[in-house]
């Protein structure tokens, strides 16, 4: 197989026109499976490969990028950066874009490999290169010359290099080249801040993350909301989350929140600033953020009651995150009046708002009322029951209308909600009491869809699973329901046909 590689890579390197010839490699290699393709194609002429890229016949130059893409993905990042280094750099310089992320996907293997890496340290041609590829007009280059710079954050001297050699200035030329390419050298030095406390330290002492931190406070809306989702990213890690404190980031963004309702164009930003303190939240301490700043969440309640189906999408996925642990119900909980408003407007969008809103307000719901079995104490009991009774008046048939309804998200939106319920005695009572709903739980015909019919299986394990079920639903509901399961989600019940004597 070797050999005949290598006599197609000798034809075509003589060919005037080798489109035939690159096809019939192609599918050579292919065939080839890709743990044995290294041993085939090692001491080959990928050159003529590579020299076939120079042309501007976009079907050559799609079939020599797929033939690299494979060829070399089988080649060790050692041999890659040996052999094929000055191919790579031209790679990162050519007119078709594609060339440009076939060289920057191997060079990010090139840099991730602790051995290869040090060629490239000790020489920066390639590093040069792909920085300047971050400023690239397709956003799927620049996007992967970020990838292959973030594993030089893992080692000291790839931080080195990047901050503490002529790369740096590299950096922030290109940074000046544009706002976008500005934001794509934040977002690289966020990816790198969010390795390891080491690499923030340089991020941090380089300058840039003072910069874009100022960048919250600037006179463009839109930038300020492109600021607030790169600090939201920062604000991942803990040791991200301890230098943005120390910064005191949080009670600027919270301020933020406070100065919005006189900002005609908060809208643009108002949404980012509570998803960072709903991140927050979710990686600390509900309890915590919402004690600290009382802003985001009075704001949170506001959003949700807001006419603008922009803001309430927010506030809902707010919530949703928030309810999602035991310390956040009882925050929540603590609300009163406020959060019970909060709820019956939700209930209202459940039942009638637009579809994407009613998706996202089913999720929260369901959120909210989710309670694990170790979690079910005799208060977070009463409160979740007292949640869903302020849905409505009866609460199961408001649920299963919406199941009912034409819209498979909705569908399975609602049966998420019976399932969160069906882990506790007290859904398992209502769910009882409530005409036909046992018969509709175990009903093949309700919900046609895959996602449906494993929703639905979903909901019928809950209760299969909890301890109080048996005794609560009696013997009959259990064992069909334990039929259900033990027939599995798809399970389809065979119709015998009657063949009578002398029918036509």
């Amino acid at each position: 197989m070797a050999a005949s590689i290598g006599s197609l890579l000798a034809e075509i390197s003589d060919l005037e026109n080798p489109i035939e010839e690159l096809e019939v490699l192609k599918t050579a290699l292919l065939a080839i499976p890709l743990n044995a393709l290294s041993d085939t194609v090692r001491g080959q002429r990928l050159d003529v490969i590579f020299s076939l890229l120079n042309t501007n016949d976009s079907v050559q130059i799609e079939l020599c990028v797929d033939i690299l893409g494979r060829v070399l993905q089988a080649l060790s990042p050692v041999h890659l950066v040996q052999n094929c280094r000055d191919e790579l750099k031209s790679g990162l310089t050519h007119s078709d874009d594609s060339v440009k992320i076939l060289a920057l996907t191997q060079i990010r293997r090139i840099v991730k490999h602790p051995e290869a890496v040090t060629e490239v340290l000790n020489n920066h041609d390639l590093l040069r290169g792909v920085i300047h590829c971050i400023e690239a007009e397709k956003i799927s280059v620049g996007k992967e010359a970020i990838k292959a710079l973030k594993p030089l954050s893992e080692s000291k001297p790839g931080l080195d290099a990047l901050f503490r050699s002529d790369l740096f200035k590299e950096l922030k030329d290109v940074m000046a080249t544009s706002d976008i390419v500005r934001y794509r050298i934040y977002e690289l030095v966020v990816d790198l801040s969010s390795v390891s406390a080491i690499s923030l330290g340089y991020c941090a002492n380089s300058g840039f993350l003072s910069q874009l931190l100022g960048e919250l406070t600037g006179d463009d809306v839109l930038v300020r909301a492109t600021a607030i989702e790169m600090a939201t990213s920062l604000a991942h890690s803990q040791h991200g989350r301890q230098y943005l404190a120390q910064q005191g980031i949080m009670d600027k963004i919270s301020n933020m929140i406070i100065g919005a309702d006189s900002d005609p164009f908060s809208s643009f930003y108002l949404p980012g600033l509570v998803k960072f303190f709903g991140n927050l939240a979710i990686m600390d301490s509900p309890q915590q953020v919402c004690e600290s700043y009382p802003a985001f969440q009075n704001k949170v309640f506001e959003m949700a009651l807001d006419p603008d189906p922009v803001m309430t999408g927010v506030a809902l996925d707010t919530l949703g995150v928030l309810g999602s642990t035991v310390e956040g119900k009882q925050v929540l909980g603590k609300t009163g009046e406020k959060f019970k408003s909060v709820l019956l407007r939700m209930s209202q969008l459940a039942s009638s708002g637009a579809t994407e809103l009613r998706v996202r307000c089913l999720e929260a719901i369901s959120t909210l009322l989710t309670l694990q079995t170790e979690q079910q104490t005799e208060d977070l009991l009463l409160l979740t029951e007292s949640w869903f009774r302020l849905l409505s008046d009866q609460p199961i048939d408001m649920i299963r209308n919406i199941s009912t309804q034409p819209f498979p998200e909705l569908h399975c939106g609602a049966l998420r909600i019976f399932t969160a319920i069906a882990h506790q005695p007290w859904g398992q009572k209502m769910m009882l009491s409530s005409p036909g709903f046992m018969e509709y739980v175990v009903d093949r015909a309700a919900g046609p869809t895959k996602e449906a019919k494993d929703a639905k299986f979903e909901l019928v394990g809950a209760l299969v699973g909890s301890s109080t079920a048996a005794t609560i639903l009696g013997s009959q509901h259990y064992l069909r329901l334990k039929t259900y399961l033990r027939e599995g989600p798809y399970y389809v019940t065979a119709i015998s046909i009657v063949d009578t004597e002398g029918a036509e």
